[in-house]
């Protein structure tokens, strides 16, 4: 397949000029939650009733981990366009007893039978961005289950096979299907799968109302499977091969939808792995992210050392720190588009990345006025290539009563990832994170490159002081490097925080979040030279800060999150 093939396949003209990415998963309103606050513990997912399954498992004297546990589960019910059985994720967990910081990798894995860039026709042309999402050889193997499996056997309290009443018992009884859901399925018009179809849409085609009560039991079977067997439901047996059959067994009478790579050998070969957090020092405070081949907190550390290396900082809600984020992100990004994939296949140079030299010298080039990004001399990376990572993911942050926490971003990929069903949950299409070439380019066995950023940040002491994350796809480095430096510096509120408008560049166009973004700081912005795009900005931050004695806890208003605490 010809370069210029693969460059119109992600979005890039064949000259090298950037353009713009496919829509993001649409915005749903914008609805402001109270913060809540806990002496004991808190808890803040991405819908009301994560948070309330959360809370129950803290009341019963469950961990952190165990909360997540059965948040996630129930996001998968409620929110199946964001995460679930069928997708991955990234946990970061701190064990305050053992003062201990464990990064666990549920990322999805390339198919072993990946050899070459898979999406093309039956003639060898490139297949648009909509079509490779929605192709069978797009699903890699899901690692979201055997990762919380992991962890729980490291860290949990409670049983196992607790964690997945609540879901359950929302699958089988069913929920309201809500505005946002909605919305989704609205946008979406149809799904070629005709178990999904029937699934979220009427008899005469049209999406689910908003309160319709929505049942699944084929995902209540699903989750009682997994709660009593645990990941060896997914790694053989009837869940697997139903796994299987979804990619490997097509839509439709065209050939083209049986060409999945995803087998059952992927399933049994699946595994986790237990990284060491990435931490750097900020300010009075250490921030610790998720390490490669998750390329969000490299790209929002290299942001907070670039910006520790300018002068005083500006006002959050100025032209002259819109100018100074935007600046630092389009530094930090060009850094991570080629040097971070998958460590297992190419050595990233993190600590290069991160030197606080380094560092030093990208913030040399942020000046008065807006320009490229450019490379110093000493960091040798590949051609940077390009992925369609999508921002349909979703994000938890708890604090349990020990003061043990867990930041845990999942997804799916895309708003409702391969639209292929099994089980009852939605199947990834993870693979259209690949980039066409350099350090993210597809391999057998290989993570892609993520950009999901959970993030633990502690206090001089070494205590811990806020638990965050963000949905968003490749923007949310900016998501969660602007929602810190407004709590490390900028006196903001977690309310503040959760609901400042975004903005921020990928090391291309400046973009500012459509309709909140104030006239003036756009107007100073142009002035300065910036190339602007007034977009939606679905971010999702999830916010737990300590505040007293006890915790805060505040959700974004873009989203359906709520905090909840005791």
């Amino acid at each position: 397949m010809r370069l210029s093939g693969l460059l119109l396949l992600f979005g890039l003209a064949a000259s090298g000029a950037r353009a713009e990415p496919p829509p993001p998963e649409i915005a749903a309103g914008f609805e402001i939650s109270p913060p809540a606050t806990g002496a004991r513990f808190m808890a803040v997912t991405a819908n009301p009733h994560a948070t309330e399954a959360a809370v129950a498992m803290l009341r019963q004297g469950g961990s952190a981990l165990d909360a997540a546990i059965a948040a996630q589960m129930v996001l998968g019910v409620v929110e199946p366009q964001s995460s679930g059985i069928g997708g991955g994720g990234l946990l970061m967990h701190f064990d305050v007893r053992k003062q201990q910081i464990d990064a666990w990798d549920g990322r999805e894995t390339a198919p072993l039978a990946a050899s070459t860039f898979p999406f093309t026709d039956a003639s060898g042309a490139p297949l648009g961005f909509r079509d490779a999402v929605r192709d069978p050889r797009a699903v890699g193997t899901p690692g979201l289950v055997a990762m919380l499996a992991a962890a729980h056997a490291a860290s949990g309290r409670l049983p196992w096979a607790v964690l997945f009443e609540p879901a359950i018992r929302l699958a089988e009884d069913g929920f309201a299907v809500s505005p946002r859901l909605h919305r989704l399925l609205a946008h979406e018009g149809r799904f070629v799968d005709p178990a999904l179809q029937a699934h979220f849409f009427d008899a005469d085609g049209r999406p689910l109302p908003v309160g319709h009560r929505l049942r699944n039991p084929a995902l209540a079977d699903s989750l009682r499977r997994i709660a009593a067997e645990g990941t060896e439901a997914l790694r053989c047996g009837p869940l697997a091969e139903a796994i299987s059959d979804a990619v490997r067994g097509g839509l439709s009478a065209d050939a083209a939808d049986a060409r999945g790579l995803l087998g059952q050998r992927d399933l049994l070969a699946y595994a986790p792995i237990r990284r060491s957090a990435l931490c750097r020092p900020f300010r009075d405070y250490r921030v610790c992210g998720f390490p490669p081949p998750s390329s969000g907190a490299t790209t929002v550390l290299a942001m907070l050392g670039i910006w520790q290396a300018l002068p005083a900082a500006p006002a959050p809600d100025s032209t002259a720190f819109a100018h100074r984020f935007a600046e630092a992100g389009r530094l930090a990004y060009a850094d991570r588009a080629g040097c971070v994939g998958d460590p297992a296949f190419r050595p990233v140079p993190v600590a290069a990345l991160l030197d606080a030299r380094y560092l030093a010298r990208r913030a040399v080039l942020v000046g008065d006025l807006a320009g490229p990004a450019r490379r110093p001399a000493g960091i040798e990376c590949a051609a940077p290539g390009e992925e369609g990572e999508r921002p349909s993911t979703t994000h938890l942050s708890i604090v349990d009563g020990a003061g043990n926490a867990v930041a845990l971003t999942s997804s799916i990929e895309d708003a409702f990832g391969n639209r292929r069903m099994a089980g009852g949950f939605l199947l990834n299409n993870q693979l259209t994170d690949f980039s066409t070439e350099g350090a993210n380019r597809l391999e057998p066995g290989k993570r892609p490159r993520s950009s999901m950023a959970p993030t633990l940040v502690f206090d001089r002491q070494g205590r811990l002081y806020a638990v965050l994350g963000s949905p968003g796809g490749s923007q949310i480095p900016n998501y969660v490097a602007q929602a810190l430096l407004g709590l490390l510096e900028g006196g903001l509120s977690p309310a503040q925080i959760v609901s400042q408008p975004r903005l921020g560049s990928r090391n291309g166009p400046t973009e500012v979040e459509r309709g909140r973004m104030a006239q003036d700081v756009i107007d100073g912005l142009r002035a300065r030279g910036h190339a602007l795009r007034e977009v939606d900005m679905t971010s999702g931050i999830a916010l737990v800060v300590r505040g007293g004695k006890g915790w805060i806890g505040a959700a974004d208003p873009r989203r359906e999150g709520r905090a909840g605490g005791e």
